[in-house]
């Protein structure tokens, strides 16, 4: 039978979830606060003192120690999300994780903004609506739905050639 291997400490856990794929400030610091407190209700940590000064701590050194960027966060979410969401979509991940696009993705998602819409709706639909308003409607809620701008909704559902 294998012995109990002690808890991991906030720092290692810290880093093993940034091994594990990029995470924003806020989303690392709000999991390493329920670990910290279920550190302290089982007993592993004392109980009394408030981890959320020692978390910020540790925060504040992973970023200066260049394993917690903004940055490579919102390229790797951006990367993950652009073959199936608009960019309004992905902009309303990013604030959420307390993060922004940068202009330079902005721009990028923008120019390819068309393509992408094109692609989810041909994955998901294939082909127009046969002139049935309703199944129009469905169409342009779908791609709504996966934060596409109205233009370009509109353009890609009605089949109109890119500008």
């Amino acid at each position: 039978m294998a012995a109990a291997r002690p808890p991991l400490s906030l720092k290692a856990r810290a880093l093993q979830w940034l091994a594990q794929r990029e995470h924003s400030r806020i989303e690392l610091r709000r999991k390493l606060l329920r670990a910290a407190r279920e550190q302290a209700r089982t007993g592993q940590a004392a109980a009394d003192e408030d981890p959320a000064a020692e978390i910020d701590a540790l925060l504040d050194w992973l970023v200066a120690q260049r394993h917690l960027s903004e940055a490579r966060f919102v390229e790797s979410r951006v990367h993950a999300r652009e073959e199936r969401f608009g960019q309004r979509r992905i902009a309303q991940e990013l604030k959420r994780h307390g993060a922004a696009l940068d202009a330079e993705s902005a721009q990028r998602l923008c120019a390819s903004e068309f393509e992408r819409a094109q692609a989810v709706w041909a994955r998901k639909f294939g082909a127009a609506p046969a002139g049935d308003e309703a199944a129009r409607a469905k169409q342009m809620r779908f791609l709504a739905g996966r934060g596409f701008a109205a233009d370009v909704i509109r353009r890609v559902v009605r089949a109109e050639p890119d500008d």
